[in-house]
C-alpha cells in the first residue's frame, strides 16, 4: 500500500467502505451519558455504466449509513443516504480519504478525521486523531475473505483514534471526550472514548456458498487492537476465519495475523428483532490466540434497516469485552451480517 494515496478511493474496484465506530462518554457521575456511533460510507462500481458517454450514467454509486446507540436511554437510532457521484452531490476522492454524500461528510486533513452526520434525530461533528500506526491486516494489507486466494480485500484499521466533538441527540446537545484529539498519548478506559476506523476494497470478497459474516473491532482499555470475523455459510458454519492482534509493545506496526481456525465464534445468547423477525446471537464467546474472550451486546436492539440503500439488513452494535478471566478490558464494535437474509454484495 502507498499513502496517502490508499487513504483514498479506488473506483477501478468493485466495492469499498470506510467504517468508524467508536463509543463515548459526556459528563461524568450521575449526569454521564454513554454513546456508541457507527459512521460508513460504500463506493459501489456499477460495471455496464462505465462505457457510456452521458455524463448522467451512474457509473459510481456512494451510500452512508450512520447510527447512535444512547446507552443509557436504551434507544438505537439510524439514518442514511444514498446517490450517483458527481453533480456536487456525491464525490469520493481518490488521493486521500475525503467523501463527501449531501450533508455528510468524511474528511481527513493533516491526519485529523473530521465527521460531519446530520440525521433526523441525531447528529455527529467527530474529529479523530491517531494515536498508533496504520495496522495493516493480512498479508501486508491483503485479507484473505475465502477459501480461493481471489476472495479477498485490501484492508487496514486505524484502532485506537481519539476523538472530540459533539452528538446531538433530539436537539440535545453532548460534548464528548473534549480533551481526547489533544492528549495523544493518552491512556483509554471505561471512561473515555475512543474510535476505530477500518478501510477496504475488493472485487471479489465472497465465496458463492457465504451468506454473511461476524467481525468485531476491539479497542482495549490497555491499547491494544483486537479484530476478529469469520465468514458464515447457510449451515452457520465458517467458511473462513482471520483477524489480529496487536499489543502497543508490539512495535507499533506489527500484529499478530491470525491464522485460518484460529479465530472460533460461539454464540451464548440470542435477540430476536421485532421488525425483521431475524435471531442475531447479541453475546459471544470468542476463542484468539491472544485470549479467549465474552463480547456482550450494550443494548441487544442494534439492528441497522438499510434496505432504503444498500438493501442489507444488519446488526452493528456497541459491545463490551471481558477476557477470560471475567474482566472489562475493552469495548468496541460487533457487526453481523446475513441473519435477516443473505448478504449480496
Amino acid at each position: 500500500m502507498v499513502f496517502p494515496r490508499d487513504f483514498g478511493s479506488h473506483p477501478e474496484h468493485n466495492i469499498e467502505w470506510w467504517y468508524v465506530t467508536g463509543h463515548a462518554r459526556s459528563g461524568s457521575g450521575a449526569q454521564a451519558r454513554d454513546f456508541g456511533f457507527q459512521i460508513t460510507f460504500f463506493r459501489a462500481r456499477v460495471d455496464n455504466t462505465q462505457q457510456m458517454k452521458s455524463r448522467f450514467a451512474a457509473r459510481q454509486l456512494l451510500f452512508a449509513h450512520a447510527a447512535l446507540t444512547d446507552v443509557q436511554g436504551r434507544r438505537f437510532w439510524h439514518d442514511q443516504r444514498i446517490a450517483r457521484a458527481g453533480f456536487d452531490v456525491a464525490s469520493a476522492s481518490e488521493t486521500d480519504t475525503a467523501l463527501r454524500l449531501r450533508d455528510w461528510s468524511l474528511v481527513r486533513t493533516n491526519g485529523v478525521y473530521q465527521a460531519r452526520i446530520k440525521g433526523d434525530d441525531f447528529a455527529l461533528e467527530l474529529a479523530f486523531t491517531p494515536t498508533q500506526e496504520l495496522l495493516l491486516q493480512g498479508d501486508k494489507g491483503v485479507s484473505r475473505k475465502g477459501p480461493d486466494p481471489g476472495q479477498s480485500s485490501n484492508y487496514y484499521s486505524l484502532p485506537q483514534l481519539a476523538l472530540d466533538g459533539t452528538i446531538t441527540l433530539q436537539g440535545q446537545r453532548f460534548v464528548v471526550a473534549g480533551e481526547g484529539a489533544r492528549r495523544a498519548d493518552a491512556s483509554f478506559g471505561p471512561s473515555r472514548g475512543a474510535a476505530w476506523l477500518d478501510h477496504e476494497w475488493s472485487n471479489s470478497l465472497l465465496h458463492p456458498a457465504a451468506v454473511g459474516w461476524d467481525w468485531m473491532g476491539m479497542n482495549l482499555f490497555d491499547g491494544s487492537a483486537l479484530t476478529a470475523f469469520r465468514i458464515r455459510d447457510k449451515a452457520g458454519q465458517a467458511l473462513w476465519d482471520g483477524g489480529s492482534f496487536r499489543h502497543p509493545g508490539m512495535g507499533g506496526a506489527k500484529p499478530y495475523i491470525f491464522s485460518r481456525g484460529e479465530a472460533a465464534f460461539q454464540a451464548v445468547r440470542g435477540w430476536k428483532s421485532p421488525l425483521t423477525q431475524a435471531t442475531y446471537p447479541v453475546e459471544w464467546l470468542v476463542r484468539t490466540p491472544s485470549d479467549n474472550y465474552v463480547v456482550r451486546a450494550l443494548l441487544d436492539n442494534q439492528e441497522l434497516d438499510s434496505r432504503g440503500s444498500t438493501g442489507a439488513v444488519y446488526w452493528e452494535g456497541l459491545c463490551d469485552l471481558q477476557d477470560s478471566n471475567r474482566k472489562h478490558v475493552g469495548r468496541g464494535y460487533l457487526e453481523m451480517t446475513g441473519y435477516a437474509k443473505p448478504l449480496v454484495l
